[in-house]
Order: structure tokens, then C-alpha cells, then sequence
């Protein structure tokens, strides 16, 4: 799995990484941003997730992986093929943003049960509003929240604010990992 993990961390370098003032998804200003969606919308980069992500929960019980739409939305799909082709298939579900105001009213798409154990994966943790959103829809279903992921963890206090909620946020990397600012 080092190899997987060198290679995509060479992709985030080269690719991902901008440096210029951004305001992030919460609302805080920074002045680097990670794009972490032109990795899991690339070949390359969507298998080497998806496979590092597989690898981190496949000793695991989980029935389904899903998280809160646009970021978790390709590595959920990449899961979902990686444990097929692995022969341990897990489900995956997608959490709207808001519920849906027609046809089934859905707020999840895709495959969650009630009481299954799940995995809840984002591509950049910051704050963690989009996973701790994904976690309370998941838990509404009461479902066992097993593991919590995501490609890169800004250490901007997603990590402490998930842990309040009783979880653990394990990321394949952390900001320091990659950039010094």
C-alpha cells in the first residue's frame, strides 16, 4: 500500500495543490487550496484511492460506504468497484445536500439499510460540517458509523470535531504530509 499511497501523494503534489486565496466550502479563507476532484475524476487517481480506501476497512464489517455529495460521490463509486473486483463487496450511498423536493423525497441515494455498519468517506476534511452531515443522516438510519475517511485532512479542527461526535478521522494524508505553510 506505500507505493499506492507515493504515487497518489506525487499526483496531489504536482496536481492538486493551489496556491492562491480561496474561501473553502466553510466558509474560512485560506491561501492554498487542495482539488482533490481532479484526482478522483482522473483514471489513475480514482484507482489509487479507491484501492488505499479499500485496503483501510476491508478487514472491517462494513455493509455500505457513502458520504455527503460532490466529494464523496466518485470515491464512493471507486470503493464500491475496487470490493467487487476484490470479492468483498460493499454498497454504497450517496447524501444529498438537501432532501429531495420530488419523486421519492430522498435525502440518501444509492444503498444504506437501516442498522448496517458503514464507512463515511469525503475527499478534504477542514471543518468536517460535510462528514459530520453524512454521519447524522447515516446515524438516522441506525446505522454503526465503523470507520471515517478522507483523502486529506486540512488539520484545520475537522479532526477534533468529529472525535466530539465519538469518532476517528483516519486520513491518508494530512496537510503537513504534504505542504508546509
Amino acid at each position: 500500500m506505500e507505493k499506492l499511497k507515493e504515487r497518489l501523494k506525487k499526483i496531489i503534489l504536482e496536481k492538486c495543490v493551489v496556491f492562491k486565496e480561496v474561501v473553502l466550502s466553510s466558509g474560512k479563507k485560506s491561501n492554498f487550496y487542495i482539488d482533490c476532484r481532479i484526482i478522483t475524476l482522473s483514471p489513475e487517481g480514482i484507482y489509487l484511492v479507491s484501492k488505499i480506501i479499500f485496503e483501510m476497512i476491508k478487514d472491517e464489517k462494513i455493509d455500505a460506504i457513502g458520504g455527503l455529495t460532490l466529494g464523496a460521490d466518485p470515491i464512493v463509486s471507486g470503493v464500491c468497484l475496487i470490493s467487487y473486483i476484490e470479492k468483498k463487496p460493499i454498497n454504497g450511498f450517496i447524501v444529498r445536500n438537501v432532501k429531495k423536493e420530488h419523486g421519492m423525497g430522498k435525502i440518501i441515494e444509492g444503498n444504506l439499510k437501516e442498522n448496517w455498519n458503514v464507512a463515511i468517506v469525503d475527499d478534504v476534511a477542514t471543518s468536517g460540517l460535510s462528514i459530520l452531515k453524512a454521519i447524522e443522516v447515516a446515524e438516522s438510519y441506525n446505522c454503526k458509523i465503523e470507520k471515517v475517511i478522507c483523502i486529506v485532512d486540512r488539520e484545520e479542527g475537522a479532526s477534533q470535531e468529529i472525535e466530539k461526535r465519538g469518532y476517528k478521522l483516519d486520513s491518508i494524508f494530512k496537510k503537513s504530509d504534504l505542504i508546509s505553510i
